[in-house]
C-alpha cells in the first residue's frame, strides 16, 4: 500500500488536479490517502471529499492553524497508529501540484530496492525550478548551504516536502525523539531529515523540477518568517 500525507491549507483551487495526478500515477498500486486540514476558511474539505471515496480516504482536522509540521506529525502517528506494515510506502507531496508526479515510479522502486528515505530534489543533478523567483531560489539556496555545513548534512535538498519514508525509519524516530517532529513550521522537514540521519537511514536524492507555476493560489509560506524560522533553529540546535 502507498500512504500519502498531504497537509493542506486552503487549498480547493488544487485539489482537483492534484486527486487526478495522485490517482493516475502508479495505476497497479493500492493507495490511501490521509489529508490534514490546518483550519481551512475555503472548501478544501469539500472538495477532497468530493474527489476521494470514502475508502480511499480520511480527513484530520484540526481546531488549531499551526503550520504543516504540525500536519505533518498527526499524519505520521496516524499512520502509526494504524501498524502498517514496513511493505508499505509513506509518502508526503505538496498539494499545491508543485511537485512532479511523474518521478513518483522512480522514487517507488528505489525504496523498495532498499532506502529507508527517498528525497525528490530540485538542487540534484537534473532538477531545478521553474517560474520561481530569482530572491526566493537565493534565500532558499542560502538556507540550505547554511544548514548543510552546521549539520555536516551530505544531502542537497533539505525542506522539500516530497518524499518517501519506510514505516520503520518513521518509528526509529519515534522511538528515538519521542515525537517524530515537534516544529510546527516549514523548518519540520529539516528537523526529521537530521533526526533520521541520526537514526542511520539508508538516503538517495531524485532529481526533480518544482513547477512554482502550477500551483492556483498563493503559496503559503512566507519567506521572511520561514527564515526567520530557520535561524532560530540553527541556534537552538547548533549544539545539539
Amino acid at each position: 500500500m502507498l500512504y500519502f500525507v498531504v497537509p493542506v491549507y486552503n487549498e480547493e483551487l488544487n485539489i482537483d488536479e492534484l486527486a487526478r495526478s495522485l490517482k493516475n500515477a502508479l495505476p497497479d498500486e493500492k493507495k490511501f490517502f490521509v489529508f490534514v486540514d490546518d483550519c481551512s476558511k475555503d472548501s478544501t474539505i469539500e472538495k477532497i471529499r468530493s474527489c476521494f471515496s470514502l475508502d480511499e480516504v480520511n480527513i484530520i482536522t484540526k481546531s488549531v492553524n499551526k503550520g504543516p509540521g504540525d500536519s505533518f506529525n498527526l499524519g505520521f502517528e496516524y499512520l502509526l497508529s494504524k501498524e502498517i506494515s514496513n511493505d508499505d510506502l509513506v509518502i508526503t507531496i505538496e498539494a499545491d501540484n508543485t511537485s512532479d508526479v511523474n518521478i513518483l515510479e522512480k522514487m517507488v522502486s528505489l525504496s523498495r530496492m532498499g532506502f529507508d528515505l527517498v528525497l525528490a530534489s530540485p538542487y540534484a543533478q537534473g532538477g531545478g525550478f521553474e517560474e520561481t523567483t530569482i530572491w526566493r531560489r537565493f534565500l532558499s539556496f542560502v538556507a540550505n548551504s547554511l544548514l548543510r555545513f552546521c549539520f555536516d548534512i551530505k544531502v542537497l535538498t533539505l525542506s522539500s516536502f516530497y518524499r518517501i519514508y519506510k514505516p520503520s525509519l518513521l518509528k526509529c524516530v519515534k522511538d528515538k525523539y519521542g515525537v517524530i517532529i515537534k516544529e510546527p513550521g516549514f523548518i519540520c522537514m529539516v528537523e526529521i531529515l537530521i533526526k533520521e540521519i541520526r537514526c542511520k537511514a539508508e538516503i538517495i536524492e531524485v532529481p526533480m523540477k518544482l513547477y512554482s507555476g502550477k500551483r492556483k493560489g498563493k503559496s503559503k509560506m512566507k519567506i521572511f518568517k520561514t527564515g526567520l524560522t530557520y535561524l532560530k533553529f540553527l541556534l537552538r540546535n547548533r549544539n545539539a
